[in-house]
């Protein structure tokens, strides 16, 4: 992958855990750059950006607090996922990480062209958000 995109990629990151972009201004900026989607995974502590050629970049991703529960609740998920769309006084990308670690989300994997993002447990259990129109 070529350094102007590695280097989008990594200030997407970045301004995900400083708030100086929302996530729906990370996405454009994602999509401008040529990117597809993205995954995060929180076991492993990197998030991965794709090209739709396959080409791809791992990033490590900041370390959040805590560990992956073993029960995924799909409902606990969902609930931390309105959190961040409402993008309220209090909310912060890292606390949003350790949050969805705290029930059981291993990590997610964020299509552009399907306009989802999937989340999903460490015994594959998922839960799907649909990105807002």
């Amino acid at each position: 992958m070529d350094a102007q995109r590695i280097a989008i990629a990594e200030a997407c990151l970045n301004a995900a855990f400083d708030r100086s972009m929302a996530f729906p201004e990370v996405v454009g900026t994602l999509i401008a750059a040529g990117f597809e989607g993205y995954m995060v995974d929180y076991r492993r502590s990197t998030t991965t950006y794709f090209l739709p050629d396959g080409d791809n970049v791992v990033l490590e991703h900041r370390r959040s607090e805590g560990t992956v529960a073993a029960q995924f609740d799909q409902a606990g998920v969902a609930s931390q996922v309105r959190w961040a769309q409402a993008d309220p006084p209090d909310y912060s990308y890292e606390a949003f990480c350790s949050n969805v670690k705290a029930v059981g989300c291993a990590g997610y994997i964020v299509s552009f062209s399907g306009r989802r993002a999937l989340y999903f447990g460490r015994t594959a259990e998922t839960h799907v958000e649909h990105f807002p129109r």
